[in-house]
């Protein structure tokens, strides 16, 4: 039996909104022990159906159950003249994983973005101590660059 033959990878619609919110609060704490704000994060699920221009959500679906998400953003490439997507929000519910959900989501994100014409790459970062992903990723062929992500974060404190 095929074990992805119960699952689909689709386009996350508005509705999925809440659970999109949840998997992506349930994802921050599982990796970092944050804890996110509830109404920032449901406002921010909602802002990108409304600016499609910044990226799309993925859900993935096993029996018609929500599984699994993600999101795509997009980073134009002056150096490549092309757009990398950068898939971020990777959440699989635990009673789903090592069910190959997220290499199924990964498949359907490289034909789409292959499909696209003017997707040079796709990116992701991982939370530098969650070792189970990392190697997840690197099996799936991603690399770790010469690049190290800084940032300034306004909105969430970490203490």
């Amino acid at each position: 039996m095929n074990r992805n033959q119960n699952l689909q990878i689709r386009y996350a619609v508005e509705k999925d909104c809440g659970v999109i919110a949840a998997f992506n609060a349930a994802m921050a704490w599982e990796t970092e022990h944050l804890q996110l704000e509830v109404d920032r994060l449901r406002e921010g699920v909602q802002s990108l159906f409304r600016q499609s221009e910044y990226g799309f959500y993925l859900i993935a679906e096993w029996d018609g159950q929500i599984a699994g998400q993600t999101m795509i953003t997009y980073e134009w490439s002056d150096w490549r003249n092309g757009v990398f997507w950068w898939i971020q929000s990777v959440y699989v519910c635990p009673e789903y994983r090592n069910r190959g959900i997220f290499r199924a989501i990964l498949a359907h994100i490289e034909a789409e973005a292959k499909a696209a014409g003017n997707v040079c790459g796709v990116r992701l970062y991982v939370e530098s101590a969650n070792q189970k992903a990392r190697e997840v990723y690197r099996r799936l062929g991603f690399q770790e660059t010469s690049y190290q992500l800084l940032e300034k974060d306004y909105v969430i404190c970490r203490e």
